[in-house]
C-alpha cells in the first residue's frame, strides 16, 4: 500500500491524529521539530531526534516521511534548479530552486496538468489528472532544502512561489494547508509576505483568499486587457471575463488592503504593443485603488515547442510596453530570468521527458 506523505499534517492535524491514539501535544512537536528543523528523513532517525519509538512506530505504520523520486535535475549557470519528481502513482512535477538577491525562492506545483488551457503555456500540454496532497507540495520544499542541507553552506529556502504546474486556487484545500505547514514559526518558518500564490483569475476562490486572512501576498495572471484578447490566449475568460475578474481583485484589496501583482506575458505582435499597453494603463487608471496597490509584472515569453505560433518579444517591444505604463504613472517591472539555459518555461522539462524528447540531456541526472 502506498502510504501519504508525513508532510501532509499541518501541525494541528499531527496533534489531533496522535492525540486519537493516546498521546499528548509535545509528542507531535517533537515529531514536528524533527521534521522540519532537524529534518530526518527516516522514523529510525526520528526516533534517535527524540521522538518517542511508539509515537514513530504508528506513523511508520500508516505514513511515509519521503514520496517523491528524484527522476531529473537541470542546473543552469545562474544557479537556477529544476527538479522533476516522480510521485508515487508514477506521475511527474516539476519544482524550481531560484536564487535571487535577497534570497532562495522555490516554485512549486500544486497539481498533475492543469486544466486551465493557456494557449501559450506549456504546464497545460497535459490535462488535470490530478491535485497534488498538500504533504506532496510540501515535500517539494523539503526536498530542494535537503539539497541545499547536502551542498554544506549553510543555505535555506526563504521565499516560495506557488506558480508551478497546475492551478493552485483550483487545489484550494491542500494549498492552504500547505501554506499553514511552511508558515508553522516551529517549522520552516517562511513568512507570509515572502510567499505567493499566482492564479490564472478563480473568482470565487480570489475572494476566499481574501476572507481567510492568509496575509500571504497574491499574483494574477491577467495577460491582456480586454475580452477579445485574453480570451483567445486564455479560455478561462470564456466563463470569468475582465469585468468578473476585475470585481473580484476589488473585494480583494478592499478586504486585505495589501498588494497585488498583475502578471502579463508578452508576446510578439500579440499583446505587446503600446497600444495594449496604454488599454492595460487605462483599465487600471479606472480603478484608483487598483492604481494604488498593483504592480504589473511583465513577462518575457520563453518559446515552448509545442506553442510555435508564440514568439518572444522583442527589447524594444519590452521597453516600449513598459515605459508606456510607467508614463501612465502604473507600477510595472520586468521580471528577472532564471534558467534560460534549461528548459526554462514551466513544465517544459515534464513535457519533454513525457514525449521522450532526447535532444536536450539535462545538465545533471537524479535517481
Amino acid at each position: 500500500m502506498k502510504k501519504p506523505s508525513l508532510y501532509g499534517f499541518t501541525q494541528e492535524q499531527l496533534e489531533a491524529w496522535l492525540g486519537e491514539r493516546g498521546h499528548r501535544k509535545f509528542h507531535a512537536m517533537q515529531v514536528w521539530e524533527s521534521l522540519y528543523r532537524k529534518r530526518v528523513s527516516s522514523f529510525p532517525a526520528m526516533v534517535e531526534a527524540g521522538v518517542k519509538p511508539e509515537v514513530a512506530r504508528i506513523l511508520e505504520e500508516a505514513h511515509a516521511i519521503g514520496t517523491l523520486e528524484e527522476h531529473t535535475r537541470q542546473e543552469s549557470v545562474d544557479g537556477t534548479v529544476k527538479f522533476l519528481f516522480r510521485l508515487l502513482d508514477g506521475n511527474l512535477i516539476e519544482t524550481v530552486l531560484m536564487k535571487h538577491k535577497f534570497g532562495l525562492s522555490v516554485c512549486v506545483t500544486t497539481q498533475v496538468g492543469c486544466n486551465i488551457g493557456c494557449s501559450f503555456c506549456a504546464s497545460g500540454l497535459l490535462a488535470k489528472s490530478r491535485d497534488l496532497t498538500a504533504g506532496e507540495i510540501a515535500e517539494q520544499i523539503m526536498r530542494v532544502q535537503l539539497f541545499l542541507d547536502e551542498a554544506g553552506a549553510g543555505q535555506r529556502v526563504s521565499h516560495i512561489v506557488v506558480m508551478g504546474i497546475g492551478e493552485p486556487f483550483d487545489n484550494y484545500t491542500h494549498l492552504m494547508n500547505f501554506l499553514s505547514i511552511v508558515q508553522h514559526p516551529k517549522g520552516l518558518a517562511i513568512g507570509p509576505r515572502h510567499i505567493t500564490v499566482s492564479t490564472s483569475g478563480l473568482t470565487a476562490k480570489i475572494r476566499d483568499f481574501a476572507d481567510s486572512d492568509a496575509q500571504v501576498n497574491l499574483a494574477v495572471s491577467l495577460h491582456a486587457p480586454n475580452n477579445e484578447l485574453r480570451t483567445r490566449i486564455m479560455k478561462i475568460n470564456k466563463a470569468l471575463p475582465i469585468e468578473k475578474l476585475l470585481e473580484s481583485i476589488d473585494y480583494y484589496l478592499e478586504r486585505t488592503r495589501r498588494r497585488i501583482t498583475l502578471e502579463y506575458i508578452l508576446l510578439a505582435d500579440v499583446n505587446d504593443r503600446r497600444e495594449e499597453a496604454q488599454e492595460l494603463a487605462d483599465l487600471i487608471r479606472s480603478r484608483p485603488q487598483l492604481l494604488k496597490l498593483a504592480n504589473v509584472n511583465l513577462i518575457p515569453y520563453n518559446p515552448v515547442d509545442e506553442h510555435s505560433q508564440y514568439q518572444r518579444s522583442t527589447l524594444e517591444a519590452i521597453n516600449g510596453f513598459y515605459d508606456t505604463l510607467k508614463k501612465n504613472g502604473v507600477s510595472a517591472s520586468v521580471r528577472l530570468e532564471h534558467g534560460a539555459d534549461i528548459d526554462a518555461a514551466c513544465g517544459q522539462l515534464r513535457s519533454k521527458q513525457l514525449r521522450g524528447d532526447e535532444d536536450k540531456e539535462p545538465v545533471a541526472a537524479g535517481v
